[in-house]
């Protein structure tokens, strides 16, 4: 496998990130752990999702009932290609501890199968680890077997499956301890 690394989006990698947004469209595939980058692209553009993650960042400026958080591709070193994404949230409230979590991420439909979502997730706890998260939480569709097992592989125990009104299917939440 081809190793990764995170990268905080730039103007530079517009191009690839629409074409990212784009195979998750072609192939049909639900788009989770990209920070709304697709909502962006179909409401607006690339730029203005670059000012809405930065946004993100600004601690003192977080709207009521949000959390910070911050959003990384996940490039390959190989040919700089993203392979995925995380999105991280740098704090807790309610609906997340719930139905949430504090890790989305996502790989693109034609790099599965590799191991890079293990990867990802990896990384995205490591920086967990370094913001002094002793635990995290995070979530996926019940009728995601692909998902539970990546946060298995990454030391996630299964805590509650349950009916989520919100996303109107049942979720499973697990923990994973740092």
């Amino acid at each position: 496998m081809n190793m990764l690394h995170f990268i905080f989006p730039t103007e530079t990698y517009e191009q690839q990130a629409i074409e990212y947004i784009e195979e998750f469209i072609r192939y049909s595939s639900e788009i989770n752990g990209s920070g709304g980058l697709d909502t962006y692209l179909q409401n607006a553009t690339y730029r203005d999702w670059l000012q809405k993650i930065h946004s993100q960042l600004d601690i003192a400026n977080i709207p009521e009932g949000k959390v910070p958080c911050i959003t990384y591709f996940a490039v390959r070193d190989a040919d700089h290609r993203i392979v995925g994404m995380a999105n991280i949230r740098l704090g807790m409230n309610d609906f997340l501890r719930k139905e949430a979590g504090q890790i989305g991420y996502s790989v693109r439909p034609t790099e599965r199968r590799k191991h890079y979502g293990t990867a990802i997730l990896q990384m995205a706890l490591d920086v967990c680890r370094r913001i002094g998260y002793t635990e995290t939480v995070l979530t996926c569709g019940h009728d995601n077997p692909a998902s539970a097992g990546v946060i298995r592989n990454c030391g996630g125990i299964l805590d509650v499956e349950f009916f989520s009104n919100t996303y109107q299917e049942t979720l499973q939440r697990y923990k994973i301890t740092l």
